[in-house]
């Protein structure tokens, strides 16, 4: 299949921006690695299984900002804003998105973009409907159009339905206009957590569908 020029484009851009991000924000860091580590017990990265396009499994990779193996603790896969979990730097990196800064590893080897629906989780894809399975056409993001327009504010529901409209939508202009809406959205700290402080339930409608989640 012909691969359309814009995406080729899109593609290129991906690997330019995440090689450059990561050279210049090397220093960043090995100072976040050094707060991790000496906040608490555990590795500086949190690895975990994650769905890609076309239902691709691989690893994403962010900085740990929990206790370790804090999914056999507390509100397990979910989390919630005085989550005692988190740890005192981890609160720091949540609240400035910091924490997402090594998926640009996974955007240079090609497992995600710069902009797309945030990946998911493969117990949840398994309980995709066919329409909701089209958020797997493109691959997953950094940041994404859900996540500019309500974040972990909305509900799960309504953040497949607007990843769904990107995806049925996309251009290269609308990737400019959501790194922007980004940028805001970061600085105003923007959805950081769900209604009441807690972030919405993916299973919560769907409770006989306990979750097998691999994290590292």
């Amino acid at each position: 299949m012909k691969i359309p020029f814009r995406k080729i484009i899109k593609n290129i851009l991906d690997k330019i921006i995440s090689l450059f991000a990561l050279v210049v924000l090397s220093p960043l860091f090995m100072i976040i690695a050094a707060l991790i580590k000496l906040d608490s017990n555990g590795p500086v990265f949190f690895m975990q299984e994650r769905v890609g396009k076309n239902g691709r499994l691989f690893n994403s990779i962010k900085f740990r900002t929990m206790i370790y193996q804090s999914i056999e603790k507390g509100l397990g896969l979910n989390t919630k804003q005085d989550d005692e979990r988190i740890t005192r730097a981890g609160k720091f990196m949540r609240t400035w998105s910091l924490d997402e800064l090594p998926q640009l590893i996974n955007v240079l080897k090609g497992d995600m973009s710069i902009v797309g629906p945030r990946p998911t989780l493969p117990y949840q894809v398994e309980l995709y409907n066919d329409f909701q399975r089209r958020r797997l056409l493109v691959k997953p993001g950094i940041t994404g159009w859900a996540q500019v327009n309500g974040r972990n504010a909305i509900s799960w529901e309504q953040r497949i339905k607007l990843d769904i409209w990107y995806v049925e939508n996309w251009s290269l202009w609308l990737d400019v206009i959501i790194l922007l809406k980004t940028v805001v959205v970061v600085i105003l700290k923007e959805g950081l957590y769900g209604k009441g402080g807690v972030n919405d339930d993916f299973l919560s409608s769907k409770k006989d569908n306990p979750p097998s989640v691999k994290s590292v």
